[in-house]
This record gives C-alpha cells, sequence and structure tokens, in this order.
C-alpha cells in the first residue's frame, strides 16, 4: 500500500478553519495515512504563535512572575479551535497539568512541546487517528542530542502496527524521559524521520507557500516557484535563508531517496516543489534554481608573506575560533593570505581577544575586519559547470557598480558565494535574480 507522510505546519492548523483545510486534503488522499503536526501558528500578521506564548509562560514561571494571564490565552486558542470542530476534548484538564508543572519546577523544554502536543492530539481526535506521542518513539541521547537510529527503529515500532496516526512534531525524550525539543522549525524533521521509518513513497510538507521560491518575496516581486531541487541545493537554499524546510530535513529522507514536496494548504491544486536526487526523465535541469542570503557578516582577513609555506598557520587560526566555540562561515586561502567570514553578533563578544592573539601567535603583516557585509548564495548543481551562468550574475553586479568583498566557488561545484555591502544586499539579489528569468524554471 502506498504511504504518504505529510506534515503540516502551524499557519496550517491555527483556526479551527485551517484544521477543516487539512481534514480535506486528508480525506482526498488514503495514501496520507501519518501526519505530523505542529503548534498553531499566527492566524493574522499582528498574532502570536502558540510556542511563543508557551515560552513566555515558562520564562514569567521561573523567574516567578506571574503566567495565568498568558497560560489562559493559550487555553483559549485551543478552546477556540476545539469548538470550531464540535469536539468533545478534556482540555481543562491538559491545561490544569500543565499549570502545576509551571507552579512545581518548569522545565523549558516540556513547557514549549506542549503546543505540539495539544495541536497533535486535537487533530487526531478530529480526523479519527491514532495519537503517537514522540515521547516514546523521538530518542534523545543524555546530552540532548538527537539519535536518528534508535529513533528509526523504534518510530518503526510504533507505526507499523497503525493504519492511520498523527504524530506530534518538534519534540521527544531521552531514556530517562526528560522532553527535548529540536530547533524551532523541528516538526519538519519529525516528519522526514517518520517518513524514513515508514520507507515512506513520499514526504508532504504543507504549509503557507506553494513552493520553493527563486529568491525571497520580500525583496523580488512574485518570484517564480521551482518545480524540480535536488536535496543538497535544497539545504544550502534553507541554510543560506529560505525557510520553507528546515535544514536538517532532508537528511533522513534523502538516504532513502524518498522525494519531498511543499505544498501549499491554501492553495492544495498547485503542485508546489518537489526535492528529489535526481530529475524526472524529460525535465529539464537548469543551471541556477534559485538565490539567497543572509546579513550580518563580518570578513577577517590575515596577510603575511608566504604564508602558504608556513605548516599549520591556516590551522592555528581556526583552532582560535574552535577554542572559542566561533562558528565560521567560510574560509578562504590564499598564496599570502587568510580570510575568514563569520557572523558579525557571533564574533562580537570575541573580537578584542581574538585579535589579540591573532596578533600575538601569527605575527600577520596585516590584519583587517570588514563588517556589515551580506553573503549571497548563487545555487545550482549545474550553475558552476556554466561559464555562462556565471558571468551573467558577476557581469550584473559589475554593471550596477556593486563592490564584491569574496567570491568563493566550493569544489562541489553546487553554489556561487559572494560577498556584497549589507546597505546593498537587496540590490544584489534583485541583479542576480534578474539574471535567472533569462532561464525558465
Amino acid at each position: 500500500m502506498k504511504t504518504i507522510v505529510a506534515k503540516f505546519g502551524g499557519t496550517s492548523l491555527a483556526s479551527a478553519d485551517q484544521f477543516k483545510k487539512v481534514h480535506a486534503i486528508i480525506a482526498g488522499d488514503p495514501a496520507r495515512r501519518i501526519v505530523i503536526a505542529s503548534a498553531p501558528g499566527k492566524r493574522f500578521a499582528e498574532d502570536e504563535k502558540v510556542t511563543d506564548l508557551l515560552l513566555k509562560c515558562y520564562e514569567d514561571a521561573a523567574a516567578g512572575r506571574p503566567f495565568e494571564p498568558t497560560l489562559e490565552s493559550i487555553s483559549q486558542r485551543f478552546g477556540e479551535i476545539i469548538d470550531g470542530l464540535n469536539l468533545d476534548f478534556p482540555l481543562a484538564r491538559e491545561i490544569a497539568s500543565l499549570r502545576e508543572h509551571l507552579l512545581d519546577s518548569p522545565d523549558r523544554n516540556y513547557v514549549l512541546s506542549r503546543g505540539e502536543y495539544l495541536n497533535s492530539r486535537i487533530l487526531a481526535a478530529f480526523l479519527g487517528f491514532t495519537f503517537v506521542d514522540p515521547e516514546w518513539c523521538v530518542c534523545f541521547d543524555g546530552t540532548g542530542r538527537l539519535d536518528m537510529a534508535m529513533t528509526r527503529r523504534t518510530m518503526t515500532a510504533a507505526l507499523r502496527p497503525l493504519q492511520n496516526a498523527v504524530v506530534a512534531g518538534f519534540y521527544g525524550a531521552d531514556m530517562s524521559g526528560r522532553i527535548h525539543t529540536l530547533s524551532r522549525g523541528g516538526s519538519d524533521v519529525t516528519g522526514s524521520l517518520v517518513a524514513a521509518a515508514v520507507d515512506a513513497d513520499l514526504y508532504e510538507n504543507w504549509t503557507d507557500v506553494s513552493g520553493l521560491m527563486a529568491a525571497d518575496p520580500h525583496i523580488v516581486e512574485d518570484p517564480k516557484t521551482v518545480k524540480y531541487v535536488s536535496y543538497r541545493e535544497l539545504r544550502t537554499l534553507s541554510y543560506m535563508g529560505a525557510s520553507v524546510l528546515h535544514t536538517d530535513a532532508v537528511l533522513p529522507v534523502a538516504d532513502m531517496d524518498i522525494p519531498i514536496n511543499i505544498r501549499n494548504t491554501n492553495r492544495p491544486e498547485d503542485a508546489g516543489t518537489t526535492i528529489v536526487r535526481k530529475l524526472p526523465k524529460g525535465e529539464t535541469k537548469y543551471p541556477i534554481i534559485g538565490v539567497a542570503g543572509r546579513v550580518g557578516m563580518s570578513v577577517i582577513q590575515v596577510e603575511k608573506l608566504m604564508v602558504s609555506d608556513e605548516s599549520g598557520f591556516t590551522a592555528v587560526m581556526l583552532d582560535m575560533l574552535k577554542n572559542r566555540q566561533i562558528p565560521f562561515e567560510q574560509c578562504l586561502t590564499g598564496i599570502d593570505t587568510v580570510t575568514v567570514v563569520i557572523k558579525s553578533d557571533v564574533l562580537a563578544p570575541y573580537k578584542d581577544e581574538l585579535f589579540a592573539e591573532i596578533r600575538d601567535r601569527l605575527k600577520p603583516d596585516y590584519l583587517g575586519l570588514t563588517e556589515n557585509l551580506s553573503m549571497i548564495a548563487v545555487i545550482g548543481e549545474k550553475g558552476t559547470d556554466s561559464c555562462d551562468a556565471n558571468v551573467r550574475v558577476l557581469q550584473a553586479l559589475a554593471k550596477m557598480g556593486m563592490p564584491i568583498s569574496t567570491i568563493n566557488q566550493g569544489a562541489g561545484k553546487l553554489n556561487l558565494l559572494i560577498g556584497v555591502p549589507e546597505e546593498r544586499y537587496e540590490e544584489a539579489i534583485q541583479a542576480i535574480y534578474a539574471t535567472i528569468e533569462e532561464d525558465p524554471l
């Protein structure tokens, strides 16, 4: 029997009306047997996500401040959904249990997980599916790290006997029963783990956009939707800021060649974007499929004559970052230079002491820092094989007099990374996207 795992995001489950749309989607294909649910998201622009309300509850409770008004808001949100669906659900009992936990010794992860827990139980009751609590089948080790191998085994055992199920996203537990949460957007990862555990034919990720756009719609007016994208391209786009899917959600399904289909709950007729290892036969692979970027970057440049002849020079510099637990975005080396790109907010607390150590240990001829930069990724597995594609991008930036601080193309030939001034970030994105528009997606 064909199996589709369908994950629905917070906007898809933000209200009773949205729940009804989800019900229609599930009913539209009996292969959609397993559903992953997020906590209620925003119903309108000024609204608050339930997870944010839960976080405020926890912070107030932990600080000894009154949390009841926020807890009441959470209760009302869920109450409106339950009433709108005409369900008989023990909400008062669940809120009382959460209140007792907040009064006793509140645990941050436990409190934050209750949004997914309650929403998934409500959805399961509405669909007539079995509720599966990830506390028993999404496994973390004692340090709070996700154990993917164990999760796959326990998830398979939990779901194999069930015809239909709703699994709460975003959280799991360690062997002692302590709740742990994934990072924000982690329900995408739960869905991917579930799809791998049941060897699904397809993993659908339902959200509020009709697939992956070739550029940020807040910067580019009406960007194209990408029809197909590879797992590698998607991970890079997600990492560089395209927020349609959690970066780590690709890994479990990619290992098993399970395609991901990003769909719009509010426009289910749209085909969306499909993520695959290889394009279906007959589909054209275009050189560049998208452009994404990040602002708030800094570049450290170290120059020393004949640095390439000094064994371990770059390693020593990277050790300085490692010892301070400073992650870097890129490291570029030349015959006399080492250039490192780091997020400005990550670098800021360590900047002075790091520069002092670089001067003391490496004794550079020049040590410079450039701040207020943005890094833009021009992404496409075939793009870096095409001189024409790269030339068009760089010519577009040259025509507008765009200063370029760094250019980097990895050996994997997946993307071209370009550093430009932060204040001209949007201009650069628009110019690069204009070159993409020359090829249909």
